[in-house]
């Protein structure tokens, strides 16, 4: 996502290097350059024109900082006002003292509005709130399944409401079903339509005068660009939606709508979707989307994602493992399983500073699959192999190779890192094996990690 924006702007950026002053000229110039990016981005043509303007008269004659050279001023400008263009500031739901607090999911139809319910339902659980999920869509086949397939992966009260119900019947009864469960939130997943028609809006206007809701989300598909913004548009209008999720932002959108939703309809974007998996739902910082933009990174939302990843019990205990020298293959396993919960290697270069705006970086293209093949190995060896690879001969890695659909090459090559992985991180310790000496890390000889970095 971006990145054709991001690489358009460096390349303004880096004209602008070597200006003594910001001319009217050199900023006139660049700006077109921004603007014509923002255009194919899929940015509102109205949303570009202003901001590109705004960026304008901040930038034109002003002398550069002492510390900064003309480019990091421009970029320190069009950082602060991306920021402002997507709202300044990341807006919480505004959860009522009534309960249950009714949140109606609407939007049109392959959205990703039921997946995003139960995203939205998880995140809220781990709030310490406890959310109830209603399908309400009577109308797709497999949506009320869908839903109640995913509110039993999360261990969270679905209503059943069945497909021979009217709506407002299923919302009414949810609402009993709600306080009976002792829920104090109820999400309702809506039907949605192929278009904008008369017939979902006046059914959405019924539901909503039954449940008084307390936010109404609209559920926009990034990948769509311009139509994002204009199904936005349709849905305020008429029910006066309170926020917006954008989902599909993992995938190659040129981003245009993130950054034009909230200024077409002043509407806040509340949450994004980042994958497929109900953990893929991130709050909406608009600061932390304008660095990744310009290639800055995004640190803060790095170390949320690790600190739900990574269990701070289960990091000292691996610790004091590494010390006595006592990391096993088990060990290694659990922590590749935190390791992929933390997203796709462009996703994590992404938010390190600098990076994700190397050349070198961007095209890297790291095969996750390799994980799931080294988690695979593991786990087709017995408890003994795992805790003892010693004991693993010839015989032994042929069955595992087999048992893991690897070959015995493959088996090989993860024990033999394991193995110079256990020996830098005894030295990294400040020791060696029991009874052993340290020996010194060879120079001009790379030792290879088990990592799947």
């Amino acid at each position: 996502m971006f990145s054709n924006l991001s690489d358009r702007l460096q390349k303004v950026f880096k004209y602008l290097k070597g200006q003594g002053k910001l001319t009217e000229e050199n900023i006139q110039e660049a700006l077109r350059e921004v603007r014509m990016a923002l255009l194919e981005a899929d940015v509102h043509f109205k949303v570009a024109k202003d901001f590109v303007s705004g960026v304008a008269s901040r930038a034109v004659g002003q002398e550069v900082l002492q510390s900064l050279t003309p480019g990091q001023q421009v970029i320190k400008i069009v950082n602060e006002d991306l920021t402002q263009l997507m709202g300044g500031k990341a807006e919480p739901l505004k959860l009522t003292g009534k309960l249950p607090n009714c949140i109606m999911m609407v939007g049109l139809q392959g959205s990703g509005k039921t997946t995003s319910t139960a995203k939205l339902a998880r995140k809220l659980s781990r709030e310490t709130r406890r959310p109830c999920l209603v399908p309400a869509d009577v109308y797709r086949p497999a949506a009320i399944d869908q839903l109640m397939t995913l509110g039993k992966q999360l261990n969270l009260p679905v209503y059943a409401s069945r497909t021979d119900q009217a709506p407002e019947d299923i919302v009414r009864a949810a609402l009993a079903f709600a306080r009976e469960q002792n829920c104090d939130t109820l999400l309702v997943d809506t039907a949605g339509r192929l278009h904008v028609d008369d017939a979902l809006m006046g059914e959405l206007d019924r539901l909503k005068s039954i449940l008084e809701p307390s936010e109404i989300l609209l559920v926009a598909d990034a990948m769509t660009g311009q139509d994002a913004v204009q199904v936005a548009g349709s849905f305020h209008d008429r029910l006066g939606i309170t926020g917006v999720v954008l989902t599909k932002l993992d995938g190659d959108a040129r981003g245009g709508a993130a950054l034009s939703i909230r200024a077409v309809t002043h509407c806040p974007i509340k949450y994004i979707g980042m994958g497929e998996k109900l953990d893929a739902l991130e709050v909406f910082h608009p600061d932390r989307m304008a660095s990744r933009i310009l290639g800055m990174g995004d640190m803060l939302s790095m170390i949320e994602k690790a600190q739900e990843a990574f269990d701070e019990k289960q990091a000292m205990e691996l610790a004091e493992k590494f010390k006595q020298d006592a990391f096993t293959l088990e060990d290694f396993r659990s922590q590749l399983k935190q390791i992929k919960k933390l997203g796709s290697f462009e996703q994590i270069l992404g938010m390190i500073p600098g990076l994700g705006m190397k050349k070198e970086l961007k095209n890297l293209q790291m095969d996750e699959k390799e994980m799931v093949r080294m988690e695979a190995i593991i786990n087709s060896m017995t408890r003994g192999e795992r805790q003892n690879v010693d004991i693993i001969n010839a015989s032994r890695r042929r069955r595992i190779a087999m048992g893991s659909g690897t070959s015995v090459q493959e088996v090989n090559r993860l024990l033999k890192s394991y193995g110079e992985s256990r020996k830098m991180m005894r030295q990294l310790m400040g020791g060696g094996a029991p009874g052993t000496k340290a020996r010194k890390k060879p120079k001009g000889k790379r030792r290879r990690a088990f990592f799947p970095f």
